[in-house]
């Protein structure tokens, strides 16, 4: 059945670049058109991470534990779904702002988009929290490994090439190693011998340009 500890990795990625993500935005300068070109393009990012991971999870997740589970099932997967209406809510609003602040780093899109940030922030820290207590533990009772493999599989299809091994190391920074190891399992063979290195660095790069240190907060601390 399902080994679901990947999930737990996506989530604390998630949990930390969001949870970070409101007050990178309030600290660029009104006219920095620049800084807001860079923070702006992390946004766009771990957005369209958090939506395909979503998205996943309706199209293939959701289904299938309404099918395969019981009445007492059904009412967790309509609370998840409830949150994914609420964060796509927010995500729309922070599509909306995203194009205009990046363009002219005005102060009024820096700030809607920060608020937008910080409601989606407050649903997904509610939501991933009873998604890892009630969820999981029916995907491993009723999704098989190979349909786990299909979620993940689908929840990466729309991230860029170019930025897969950012994302990855992304979540290799606070990664549990076995797990990093069992899903690089499933990757192409020069993407397992050198992702353990090339990742971490190019996270610590970027996090040293975005955040001003190569060590960002750490959400499972």
């Amino acid at each position: 059945m399902a080994d679901i500890r990947d999930m737990y990795m996506a989530h604390i990625l998630m949990r930390r670049e969001f949870g970070l993500a409101p007050g990178v935005v309030r600290a660029v300068d009104g006219g920095d058109v620049s800084r807001a070109e860079l923070v702006s393009d992390h946004i766009a990012l771990i957005a369209g991470l958090l939506h395909g991971h979503h998205a996943a999870e309706d199209a293939l997740l959701w289904p299938k534990l309404l099918d395969r589970g019981s009445d007492e099932v059904a009412a967790v997967v309509h609370l998840m779904e409830g949150h994914h209406e609420a964060i796509d809510a927010a995500y729309q609003e922070i599509q909306k702002e995203l194009g205009p602040w990046r363009a002219d780093a005005d102060v009024a899109h820096r700030d809607a988009l920060a608020d937008a940030l910080e409601r989606l922030n407050s649903v997904l820290v509610e939501h991933t929290a009873l998604e890892e207590r009630h969820i999981l533990p029916l995907a491993e009772k009723y999704v098989t490994a190979a349909e786990w493999q299909e979620l993940g599989t689908q929840a990466m299809n729309d991230v860029p090439k170019k930025k897969l091994p950012l994302a990855f190391g992304m979540a290799m920074y606070e990664g549990d190693p076995e797990v990093i190891k069992e899903v690089l399992r499933f990757a192409p063979f020069m993407a397992r011998l050198t992702m353990p290195f090339v990742g971490p660095r190019i996270y610590a790069s970027y996090a040293k340009r975005l955040y001003g240190t190569a060590t960002p907060p750490r959400s499972a601390a």
